[in-house]
């Protein structure tokens, strides 16, 4: 375990550290993944923390930027919103912002699910023209793409959607182009940490994989309560599908305190668009108010997501600057001060060498908002403890039920307004079939399908078990120990298939299992 600055104390599981490694002492491209709650986040903070490497971090949407205190895409490349392949052009040698190309070892990617496709190839053609070699996938530079492809999706508006489709298979970043010549490792963060019950992991799961039955339903729909009412002190915090709906929500809570209302101006410096602020740049508060803090304190004293109410307002004697009180969800009292956000455009110091950010833009205002609701959109990356869902008129978009029900460390603190069904759950089969494509294809060149069957057919003649990790075709992935019995070609619905009979003790019964789906296969040792 060890201790990172705001972070706390964390586990460098073997997960973590086989990331860190391929991250710190390789130049291999990678994409690492995880359910909600893996700790992604957390690992790119220690990386950046660690890291000796010249490593820029950017993100899709100015929110996530400033979530990752990175840059986003379109800036870092000075790429315009209307970006396309054919306006990508190599920079003069002269210019000082080539060099930048040049100098970078690393590049992350965060929210990599809400990349698209377009502007992935367009960040190729554009490193591959101003990068260190021009005959290489993305000029040569290390890419690090972080994010989970079933949580959100990049975003096509509808008049782009036909045009979309004659170009690409998909509008998510693995249909780019590129990604026939990209060589990548994968790894998939597995241990969670936000939720511990074993049973409502499960049932997350058939939620993420659009495994859920009606029985799985049925059990989150004992936390159908329409008629719930919040105590005071309860610390709900109600999911929405919109902003509106969100905002209403908020509106309506704050008017019920009847206690004065307070306002506190922010501040913009430089270039801080005013679709990114964390907060609002007018924020109005009542003693009384339920408010989320925003960003992880120095002391330690909350993270991101915190909750608490707002218990008092008063003036510092020396400075005459307010000062916000707050008692948390633990019942911890702490005073909070204004806090600074900043937007930052990397640049290459020549003179010393050095990879460096330079502050384009700052946001002052105090680290908190209203927090009765919040979109589910808004509330991706969080953690609370006791949640009220209102799917509205039902989930729009892809792995958004998902999000909604996964941020909540518990199912005993969740409270449904409507009722969940199957139509909520949506998913994109596009991405099942590349994650698990991509899976069984690593598994290929890890351990071909010649010595997996001579490891099985060894374990028949010598009776003994066999230790394998299998991946489903709806991506369900699990270890468990065999008794192989049998390996050859079999059939299943006129299909053929490679498969082995097997005594399989998770399930205490004989199965078959499809060798080209078996990830990793070793010895057990008796």
């Amino acid at each position: 375990m060890k201790k990172l600055s705001t972070l706390g104390t964390i586990e460098l599981n073997s997960l973590f550290l086989r990331a860190l490694d391929l991250m710190e002492n390789s130049n291999r491209n990678i994409f690492i993944t995880g359910r909600a709650g893996t700790g992604k986040s957390t690992l790119l903070e220690y990386f950046r923390a660690k890291t000796k490497k010249k490593v820029v971090v950017l993100a899709p949407t100015g929110v996530a930027a400033v979530n990752v205190a990175g840059e986003t895409i379109h800036s870092f490349f000075r790429f315009k919103p209307d970006i396309t392949m054919e306006k990508i052009k190599r920079k003069s040698n002269k210019s000082n912002s080539k060099s930048i190309y040049h100098k970078i070892d690393a590049i992350i990617i965060d929210e990599i699910s809400m990349v698209r496709a377009d502007l992935l190839d367009c960040v190729d053609k554009f490193l591959r023209l101003n990068g260190k070699n021009e005959k290489i996938v993305f000029g040569g530079i290390q890419m690090i793409f972080i994010g989970d492809l079933y949580q959100l999706p990049p975003v096509v508006t509808p008049q782009e959607q036909e045009i979309f489709r004659g170009y690409y298979q998909s509008p998510y970043f693995f249909d780019a182009h590129l990604f026939s010549k990209l060589e990548m490792d994968f790894i998939e963060l597995e241990k969670i940490y936000r939720q511990k019950d074993q049973r409502f992991i499960k049932l997350l799961n058939a939620i993420r994989n659009k495994t859920i039955t009606l029985q799985d339903i049925a059990k989150f729909n004992e936390k159908f309560d329409p008629n719930f009412e919040i105590k005071n002190d309860d610390f709900y915090i109600t999911l929405t599908t919109t902003n509106q709906m969100a905002k209403e929500l908020n509106e309506i809570e704050l008017k019920k305190i009847k206690t004065k209302l307070y306002q506190f101006q922010g501040s913009i410096n430089g270039k801080f668009d005013l679709k990114n602020l964390p907060t609002d740049i007018e924020l109005q508060l009542k003693v009384g108010a339920q408010v989320m803090m925003l960003n992880n304190d120095k002391q330690g004293r909350w993270v991101n997501g915190t909750m608490a109410k707002v218990a008092d307002i008063k003036q510092h004697k020396q400075t005459g600057e307010d000062i916000i009180i707050v008692e948390k969800i633990d019942g911890n009292i702490v005073e909070v001060t204004v806090n600074t956000w900043e937007i930052f455009h990397y640049q290459y110091n020549q003179a010393i060498g050095r990879l460096e950010t330079e502050i384009i833009g700052t946001f002052t205002q105090y680290p908190l908002k209203l927090a009765w609701a919040i979109t589910i959109h808004k509330s991706q990356g969080k953690t609370f403890d006791r949640v009220i869902i209102d799917m509205g008129r039902g989930a729009f978009a892809h792995g958004q039920t998902y999000v909604a029900l996964s941020r909540c460390r518990t199912l005993s603190g969740i409270i449904l307004k409507k009722p969940l069904k199957l139509s909520h759950v949506w998913l994109d089969w596009r991405i099942v079939k590349f994650i698990t494509n991509f899976q069984y294809q690593k598994s290929q060149i890890e351990c071909s399908l010649d010595k997996k069957i001579d490891l099985i057919k060894e374990a028949i003649k010598n009776k003994t078990k066999l230790q394998i990790t299998y991946l489903k075709a709806q991506d369900v992935k699990s270890k468990r120990v065999i008794m192989p019995k049998y390996v050859g070609e079999m059939e299943y619905l006129e299909k053929t298939y490679l498969g082995v009979e097997a005594h399989c003790y998770m399930r205490n019964e004989d199965r078959v299992f499809r060798v080209d789906r078996i990830l990793e296969i070793d010895r057990v040792s008796e």
